[in-house]
């Protein structure tokens, strides 16, 4: 079964104790200096941070969104954005999820705004002919913030970013999910998360087949990252160019290079990872939301019985 939207009533329920959740960060070399790659892993391990990357006088620029979601994000987010023109902004994601709820406002919050969203870690550097605004492409997406990367009118995915998906689970029994209790109370907020999910995916235009994916893979296993096909089959992609997220500067400004993407992916410059690194955040308690190793496949999906 590949539709969420086909499970029956007991199928909701038998699927009550998953869903979407916080994954580990690998860590990225930025532009091959090591002092960059372990800040950008820093970055990654804390509540995330909202940073307006600038490419003046040629380019608009872009909002870097840094870190895991929290219950403060879609605030932080209001507070950054007050003052500022970010109808249309494209937002640059680099997380490893975070709190269902928190994800689902502050993907609407970006919906509302018109924003494009792609995958990478934005890079400001400096060279002889002054900054130089990038984005590395070998980022990661992974939990909630695949939804928020479905939140974009446009979105883009390079083809080095890693897109992971999994279940949620209650925060303070990820640790040891099949060994921990649970009662009524806690099912109910998990199916409450999971309804509010699939609301949310289909709203933003997302398949089913994004939930029938995430939703196939326990806590105890690790993320599936979705292959090429699969960000088509949820339909998570909706461009293959990355000027319609990140458009080219004119011609005699600095823009950052390509050296392994398709021509019109002008503004991405490839890195190479280092290597993964577990990342420790505090669990919500009034959401369904679980910290879990990344990488792996998901298991086929069974039909409701």
């Amino acid at each position: 079964m590949r539709l969420v939207r086909s499970l029956s009533l007991r199928g909701w329920a038998l699927l009550g104790a998953v869903g979407l959740c916080i994954a580990i960060p690998g860590t990225v070399s930025t532009l091959g200096t090591s002092a960059q790659a372990s800040s950008t892993l820093e970055e990654r391990k804390l509540p995330m941070k909202f940073s307006w990357i600038a490419c003046q006088p040629n380019c608009r620029g872009w909002v870097s969104a840094v870190g895991i979601i929290t219950v403060d994000s879609p605030k932080d987010f209001d507070e950054f954005a007050r003052g500022r023109q970010l109808n249309g902004a494209t937002i640059v994601l680099d997380s490893s999820g975070g709190s269902v709820n928190d994800a689902i406002t502050l993907g609407r919050r970006f919906r509302g705004l018109g924003a494009l969203t792609t995958v990478g870690t934005s890079i400001v550097s400096q060279t002889p002919q002054g900054e130089r605004a990038s984005v590395v492409p070998d980022a990661y997406c992974e939990s909630m913030c695949v939804f928020l990367l479905l939140s974009g009118q446009t979105r883009f995915v390079p083809q080095a970013a890693h897109i992971r998906v999994h279940q949620i689970w209650m925060g303070d029994r990820a640790d040891d999910a099949r060994a921990a209790s649970y009662n009524a109370q806690d099912l109910m907020i998990v199916e409450r998360d999971i309804g509010r999910l699939a609301k949310y995916t289909f709203d933003m235009g997302g398949a089913g087949d994004l939930l029938s994916l995430a939703l196939s893979v326990p806590p105890w296993e690790e993320l599936h990252e979705l292959s090429p096909a699969e960000l088509r089959l949820t339909n998570l992609v909706t461009t293959d160019a990355v000027a319609d997220v990140l458009p080219r500067q004119d011609s005699g400004v600095p823009v950052a290079e390509a050296k392994s993407e398709a021509k019109s992916r002008d503004r991405f410059v490839s890195s190479a990872m280092d290597g993964e690194a577990q990342s420790q955040t505090a669990k919500a308690t009034k959401t369904a939301e679980v910290l879990a190793p990344t990488g792996g496949a998901a298991a086929p999906t069974q039909p409701a019985q």
